[in-house]
């Protein structure tokens, strides 16, 4: 295939781009997860309405089969009906990638907006209530979608159940026979290599607080491998398919090998 490099990534000239290069993929993340992760947070996909008010808005990928190009649009809704703005077209192998760059081209073109805090909220900053908000203990969006991916393959498991009776770490997911620990970590709260920033504010104190959330992730770790469990950990980031084809893999394993 012969390409051209472009500054988005790149352009197809014999065939048409990939499905995965605009394509959603039903069951790996819900529509308004994949644009939060996408745009930043869910705090980053505002348009100012010009009368103090706010829309969530959205970016769509469409393909252009004649000309061999992938263009992405920035719809919200308005005035009783769906506005949209052409932001350019987008090169990229991935969905995830073009979705991305999209919302940095809106965001460098000024058309989306970060509306003010509300009244009384302590956060120092809206993307760090986002953060605070999205500190869930359970049924997080990539959690909800990797369960759903497990349960159509046949698997049955507990949620957010303590895999040791005798002390106080919880799994997302447990396989009790099998003795499988699933743990969905957040990126930010998990401190992944890949997509945790600094924080711009009390970024000491926020270190501090990453850093001690995997040294207790580590300590679960060994604790229940001590104890005879299997753990299994899956970024909120990865794609979520391949690691419900291996939690499966794993406990099609166990179970023949305790059935030997």
């Amino acid at each position: 295939m012969t390409v051209t490099a472009t500054r988005s990534g790149r352009v197809w000239k014999e065939r048409l781009p990939p499905e995965r290069a605009y394509k959603r993929r039903a069951g790996i993340l819900s529509p308004a997860v994949e644009q939060d992760r996408a745009a930043g947070g869910r705090h980053r996909r505002s348009v100012a309405l010009g009368d103090g008010s706010f829309a969530r808005a959205s970016i769509s990928l469409r393909l252009y089969r004649r000309t061999r190009r992938v263009r992405a649009y920035l719809r919200w809704y308005q005035d009783g009906g769906t506005q949209e703005r052409y932001i350019g077209e987008v090169g990229y192998d991935t969905r995830g990638a073009n979705l991305a760059e999209a919302w940095r081209r809106a965001w460098a073109e000024g058309l989306l907006a970060e509306e003010p805090l509300p009244s009384g909220s302590r956060a120092s900053s809206r993307a760090a209530r986002a953060v605070m908000l999205a500190n869930r203990s359970r049924d997080t969006g990539p959690e909800l979608a990797l369960r759903s991916l497990i349960h159509a393959r046949g698997l049955r498991y507990r949620v957010d159940v303590r895999p040791l009776a005798g002390i106080r770490r919880r799994a997302d997911v447990v396989f009790p026979k099998e003795r499988i620990a699933v743990f969905v970590d957040g990126c930010f709260w998990h401190g992944c290599p890949e997509h945790c920033r600094p924080a711009r504010t009390n970024a000491e104190a926020w270190a501090t607080k990453i850093e001690a959330n995997r040294a207790r992730d580590t300590d679960t770790n060994e604790l229940l491998r001590t104890a005879g469990w299997t753990v299994i950990r899956v970024w909120e980031h990865e794609d979520l398919p391949l690691a419900a084809d291996m939690i499966e893999r794993t406990v099609q394993a166990v179970r023949r090998t305790v059935g030997q």
